[in-house]
């Protein structure tokens, strides 16, 4: 058991008092403790901030409209270089030549292709002509024709006509003769028996025998004529069919010309049209031994070089850069980042050689960016999960500077909506995308497209 004496605890406590009441605080970490309390609540304020959210993104600079853009002259016929009428760098006007052409196919080497193709087109229009004369004849015979068929077959037909007219007279004449010979008959057969009884004269007998003749040569005669006019009938009929037969085989004789003759009119006709189209294309690749700029702008680079040196069709000889006013930028977003993007969102752009000072989320504060406004989004992506956006000049805002090159790097800002800075700070943190208070309106995008 120890012995422990309550005044050696009293004096050891006195002692303890003594030497904190002569330590003192250094003014350094007082200074300290103050500067790090007044930057935590510098910081602490500055969390409830306004951030303006916005989307960044990398491109180049480009034209709006495609035909601004850089592009290759391409021959239009295969040749052989005669002669260069420009240099790198310089400026060419629409129209001037690029360069000129010699020929290199056989089939056109003839120096007067031309008069030749006219000739040959000339030639093919005079024989059509002459076809076109034949052809006029040739109906105006068919038209002769179908008229002597219908004079020829009329004559016919009243001749027909008349036929039975005197077959019925004959008929009628026949048929007296035999009634007549009938009782001249009747007559000779009575006076015979009289005359072999000798109630009548030889002389009486004889008279009556020589009428009963003549009655019978009547009637022979009189079916003769009879006989006669019906073979005249049936010739006047057989008459009507044969003329008809001998003109219409004229008509189609003159008909088989005609048509053979429109035939060679219209193969004449096609001959022609392919002269002219070889007359026209010929024309054409006159003018095209000439490779003429098809704009203004400035001859970057050409692709081809020397002279006598053959290219082919639709081959490339050199690249021009119009000499745009249209610039835009155009830059690649995360998929992730689209849905947010919206047409006429405004965006800050700092260009590569221009000095600048961006604070992203204080546009306002930002020293060597320019302002644009977003004009085309992609609808699909470029293959590697990025989307294509264009962006034009602000209007309100201060011009693009006149020395930018197409090709010059960018790097984007799409601004979004205002947020705090700690939420911003805990979303980067996170890696969550920027928000937006409200949905895209998709009715007004619809009526815009409408109206476009």
């Amino acid at each position: 058991m120890l012995n422990l004496s309550k005044n050696n605890r009293v004096i050891r406590t006195e002692e303890v008092n003594l030497v904190f009441k002569t330590l003192t605080s250094p003014k350094a970490g007082i200074t300290l403790a103050r500067m790090l309390l007044v930057i935590g609540a510098v910081f602490f304020l500055s969390l409830f901030l306004p951030w303006q959210q916005n989307i960044r993104g990398n491109g180049k600079v480009t034209a709006f409209h495609p035909e601004n853009r850089s592009q290759t002259i391409e021959s239009t016929i295969a040749g052989r270089i005669s002669s260069w009428k420009i240099l790198e760098g310089q400026f060419v006007n629409r129209g001037d030549t690029i360069l000129t052409l010699a020929e290199v196919k056989d089939k056109f080497f003839d120096p007067e292709l031309l008069l030749r193709l006219e000739e040959q087109i000339n030639a093919k229009v005079s024989s059509i002509d002459a076809k076109e004369d034949k052809i006029q004849s040739l109906r105006d015979q068919i038209k002769a024709l179908n008229e002597g068929l219908e004079a020829k077959v009329q004559q016919a037909r009243n001749k027909l006509i008349q036929s039975n007219y005197k077959l019925t007279s004959d008929s009628v004449d026949f048929l007296a003769e035999q009634v007549r010979f009938a009782n001249a008959e009747n007559q000779f057969e009575r006076n015979k028996q009289l005359y072999e009884v000798g109630n009548i004269a030889l002389t009486k007998f004889q008279e009556v025998e020589s009428k009963f003749q003549e009655a019978k040569m009547k009637v022979i005669s009189a079916e003769n004529k009879f006989l006669e006019s019906k073979t005249e009938v049936i010739n006047a009929r057989v008459n009507i069919g044969a003329t008809q037969a001998e003109y219409q085989d004229k008509i189609s004789k003159a008909s088989s010309d005609l048509n053979n003759t429109l035939a060679e009119v219209f193969d004449a006709q096609g001959d022609l049209a392919k002269a002219r189209n070889e007359f026209a294309n010929m024309t054409i690749r006159n003018e095209q031994y000439q490779i003429i700029a098809p704009q203004d702008g400035f001859i970057v680079k050409t692709l081809r070089s020397g002279v006598g040196e053959t290219i082919k069709e639709g081959e490339a000889v050199a690249t021009i850069m119009p000499d745009i006013s249209d610039m835009a930028v155009e830059m690649t977003v995360r998929a992730m980042d689209v849905p947010l993007i919206q047409k006429d969102r405004k965006v800050r752009i700092q260009f590569d050689g221009w000095p600048a000072l961006q604070f992203s989320g204080w546009p306002s504060v930002s020293v060597g960016t320019f302002g644009g406004v977003v004009k085309v989004i992609d609808r699909v992506d470029d293959s590697t999960g990025n989307y294509r956006i264009l962006v034009t000049p602000d209007p309100s805002d201060e011009p693009w500077p006149e020395q930018l090159r197409m090709g010059s790097g960018t790097k984007g800002w799409v601004m979004l909506d205002n947020v705090k800075v700690g939420y911003e700070i805990w979303r980067q943190l996170n890696g969550f995308p920027p928000s937006l208070y409200e949905a895209p309106d998709a009715s007004s995008k619809a009526e815009k497209i409408t109206k476009k």
